[in-house]
């Protein structure tokens, strides 16, 4: 009975509540409830500026309270005081003492319902919405004074403001109460919403798992009491033993429409004109968004767990942490010895969006796996993206929330190190219709958290629509296409590290169906990279892009264990081996080593019969690896690639055709001294060891000053062209090894 007496006096004294309530004093200036000398002079200009509102919304609260007898709408002294409350709430919001009042005022029917929706619609909290006030709202509720019409729109504004009500133990006592009102075929859909957001295990009872039994029976398979039965069945599969369709992209309707644009105009004309009237928004310290989308999910919301009586037992020496009655609430979760301490007894926000934001509740998702947590993330990503996303939504005027929001995803991805169900399908839905421009870095930063799908599945769905996009944008796309997709395939890979006693349960992480997804995505980047080459004329920008991804799937068995190697198409090789940038030879340089040595390892394994892997390498991927390797030596080395390479799309050529050239010195001018890409040390060590000769005749590299030139460029940082040479050099490699021993030695 204190809490309710709390809010119905008005100048009560602050600290009895100083965490979630204000004063119409504290309001009238802003917000500002403890404001700082550096405020003063701008309070003080405010404090003038709402003397004259205050008193009009103070005049209104008392008039529309006392007023006894129906009034006729056309009534100027009820139209001013309409206005006044709409022009508050709209500007500032209403504080907190004035939902009761208006709350009473329109659900006990005193007026009509276009007062009373007037009313509910002006319904914006500047702070927080009492619990009290709801509770008492929810008994006129119970009466039916107001009409349908109010009780459903009054409904929707309760699941709006889920999150601004400062305490939720009492409205977790009328669980049952509202469980009733399932009943009412018009109000089911909102109330089964509410129950989703309020349901705890211990909610979960068999006779209400009958009743919405009986319910779907009667209206059918409803999306909203599929919601609520998903929810109980997460919570005790014991007693829902009925099977549930999968999950569905949208749960239940949007409720926020009326008070959606408004609550987003008071937050941002609050953060404007008062630095501290955020602090007690939801009882937190920092300024916040309060957005009732996801930024207003960002912040934890208050849990219902009674924030004055946690306070009072932190006072006890005593207490059970195992008692399974008492929960901690996760507004409060600052630190992470709080969460091992708590973790047995958290409770989670019924809102799930405050948990992408939080690492110490992002830690508790993986410590803890509870499927109901993932099933309400589920249904409130996937309705929020598919409600805001800026290219599927005319005229959306919050891009740069939407952007954010995105972000906020990618970085809970990253952190859990797994992508999100509700993502993977908001991409599929919408990148047929993505135009590559709008939030581009989210969008590819999402893709490369894709979860592993089938292989149908993916090329339909993401490979097309990018594909489409990749081929008809700028080179810069290109490269954020190639460098997402190289992310994406390191964490499929690091996510399924194949070991050998490793049991897969399901179709999609089977070792057969992770290899075949794998390769059609090389397969995928393949054949984009070798078209985007043509497009951009063999750009070396591009190409390094391109040789990065290629650097991951040269180490795909030794490194992550998977029974595939892929060798890049003809198209990707080739103009890497004639680039004209040193970066990319010697790339493609330490790619091939590492190309042997992954071959040279499963070749090994084959003859010694090692089972470790049920896989073998094709004998067309060794005969690749070969005539590629024919072709860099000769081109690189032997100065003999016009005549040994044998790959059908290789450099081979008949003296003829070379003759017509009219280039002296044809056969040797890709070799290390006179290849385009390495012509700039081959100058630079001439300069050394001939300083007078200014002819930079090529040809002095020989005999012992090619060795020289050997350790010149191993010297400039060129490892990858070093263990090339060293591992598929007959004769450096003998060296190598000779030089090796006599240092042991």
């Amino acid at each position: 009975m204190q809490r309710r007496q709390s809010h119905k006096t008005p100048k009560q004294p602050l600290h009895v509540r100083r965490k979630s309530q204000t004063d119409l004093s504290a309001w009238r200036k802003g917000g500002r409830i403890d404001s700082e000398k550096p405020l003063q002079s701008h309070q003080s200009s405010n404090d003038q500026k709402y003397d004259s509102q205050e008193a009009s919304l103070e005049q209104a609260l008392s008039y529309l309270e006392t007023v006894q007898d129906h009034v006729v709408l056309k009534n100027s002294v009820l139209q001013k005081h309409l206005d006044a409350v709409e022009s508050t709430a709209l500007k500032q919001g209403l504080p907190p003492e004035g939902f009761e009042i208006l709350l009473n005022v329109v659900l006990s029917g005193k007026f009509a319902d276009t007062v009373n929706t007037r009313l509910l619609k002006s319904l914006i909290p500047a702070s927080v919405i009492p619990e009290c006030s709801v509770v008492k709202a929810v008994s006129w509720l119970c009466v039916s004074k107001c009409s349908g019409n109010i009780q459903l729109l009054f409904l929707r504004w309760l699941i709006t403001m889920f999150d601004f009500i400062d305490c939720k133990e009492q409205l977790h006592a009328l669980y049952g109460i509202f469980f009733f009102f399932l009943q009412d075929e018009k109000m089911c859909p909102y109330i089964c919403h509410l129950l989703y957001l309020l349901t705890r295990r211990e909610n979960v009872k068999p006779f209400r798992i009958r009743r919405l039994l009986n319910l779907q029976a009667k209206m059918g398979m409803q999306p909203h009491l599929q919601a609520l039965l998903s929810l109980y069945k997460l919570f005790c599969p014991e007693l829902v033993t009925i099977t549930l369709p999968g999950k569905m992209k949208i749960y239940f309707k949007n409720s926020d429409g009326p008070w959606k644009a408004a609550i987003t105009a008071v937050r941002q004309r609050n953060q404007g004109t008062s630095p501290l009237s955020q602090t007690v928004f939801l009882g937190l310290c920092q300024p916040q968004s309060r957005k009732r989308k996801w930024n207003a999910h960002l912040v934890i919301p208050a849990s219902s767990t009674n924030t004055n009586n946690l306070e009072e037992d932190k006072d006890k020496n005593h207490v059970n942490l195992y008692n399974s009655n008492e929960s901690f609430p996760v507004e409060q979760l600052r630190t992470f010895p709080q969460l091992l301490q708590h973790i047995h007894c958290l409770e989670f926000p019924s809102r799930m969006g405050s948990v992408l934001a939080n690492p110490l509740l992002l830690h508790y998702m993986n410590c803890v796996k509870d499927e109901s947590i993932y099933l309400r993330l589920y249904y409130w990503m996937g309705q929020m993206l598919q409600e805001e996303c800026s290219w599927c939504v005319v005229d959306n005027p919050s891009k740069e929330e939407f952007k954010s929001f995105l972000k906020t995803i990618y970085k809970a991805e990253c952190f859990l190190q797994e992508g999100f169900s509700a993502c993977e399908e908001f991409l599929y839905k919408t990148l047929p219709l993505w135009d590559g421009s709008c939030c581009q870095s989210e969008v590819l930063s999402l893709v490369s958290w894709i979860p592993l799908s089938s292989v149908s599945d993916i090329k339909s769905y993401l490979y097309d629509p990018l594909a489409q996009l990749f081929f008809t944008s700028s080179i810069y796309f290109k490269c954020s296409v190639l460098e997402s997709l190289k992310e994406l395939l390191q964490n499929w890979l690091n996510c399924n590290v194949i070991q050998e006693d490793l049991e897969f349960s399901s179709l999609n992480t089977t070792l057969s169906g992770l290899v075949n997804v794998v390769a059609e995505l090389v397969h995928f980047v393949g054949r984009i990279s070798t078209a985007a080459l043509r497009l951009e004329n063999n750009s070396t920008f591009l190409l390094y892009f391109i040789l990065d991804f290629y650097g991951i799937v040269c180490d795909m068995y030794l490194k992550y264990n998977l029974p595939l190697l892929i060798m890049p198409p003809a198209g990707v090789f080739y103009p890497a081996l004639l680039t004209m940038d040193s970066v990319n030879l010697n790339q493609l340089c330490h790619i091939m080593y590492r190309y042997r040595t992954n071959l040279v390892a499963a070749k090994d394994n084959e003859l010694s019969k090692k089972k470790i892997l049920q896989f073998k390498f094709s004998s067309q991927t060794y005969q690749e690896y070969n005539q590629y390797i024919t072709a860099m030596v000769g081109c690189l080395w032997t100065s003999s690639v016009f005549e040994k390479d044998i790959h059908p799309q290789g450099l081979r050529m008949d003296d003829k055709l070379l003759s017509k050239t009219a280039v002296k010195e044809l056969k040797t001018s890709f070799n290390i001294v006179n290849h385009p890409a390495m012509m700039g040390y081959s100058i630079q060590f001439l300069q050394q060891i001939c300083p007078d000769d200014t002819t930079f005749n090529f040809k002095l590299i020989k005999g012992k000053r090619w060795d020289w030139y050997l350790e010149y460029l191993y010297s400039q940082g060129l490892k990858g062209l070093k263990v090339f040479i060293e591992s598929s050099i007959r004769r450096v490699s003998q060296a190598s090894h000779s030089k090796a021993a006599s240092v042991e030695v």
